[in-house]
Parts: structure tokens; C-alpha cells; sequence
């Protein structure tokens, strides 16, 4: 029955994971390059860019992907 419902109306993405951060040689996903950091729906596997500092999913926009990058950038330095 999940699995029709599904099908019909795609997944609520509400089952998600620990904030994940992207470390030096790992493979980077399409949502790892927008912030460094992404999110993984557990029930669908989908992943989802997210901002560490604002502590929300960021909807990824091509526009605004070198701003979050530069700020990723910018914090990961302030970090070392």
C-alpha cells in the first residue's frame, strides 16, 4: 500500500538523515557540491544540499551555488 501511495504522490522526504559533510576524496554527490554538506532521505534515497550554518535544507538554484560554495568555503577556513 506505501509503495502505491508513492507512486501516486512521490515521498514527503520526513525521514531524513544526520547532516553529512563531504571529507577530502570522497565521492561528491550533486547535493555535496552546492554547501560541502547534504542531507539523505531515508525512505527514497534522495540527497539534498544543506546549509550547516542556517541549519536547513537549501534549495539549490544555479544561481545561488557559487554564493553557497563561496560561504561553505569561507566557513570551512574559518574552521582550521
Amino acid at each position: 500500500m506505501a509503495s502505491l501511495l508513492d507512486v501516486l504522490f512521490g515521498c514527503s522526504h520526513k525521514n531524513r538523515s544526520f547532516p553529512l559533510t563531504r571529507k577530502q576524496g570522497q565521492r561528491r554527490s550533486a547535493a555535496a557540491t552546492v554547501t560541502g554538506t547534504y542531507i539523505v532521505c531515508l525512505d527514497c534515497g534522495k540527497e539534498f544540499a544543506y546549509d550547516w550554518q542556517e541549519m536547513k535544507v537549501v534549495r539549490s538554484k544555479i544561481k545561488d551555488d557559487k554564493g553557497l560554495a563561496a560561504k561553505a568555503a569561507q566557513s570551512y577556513a574559518a574552521g582550521k
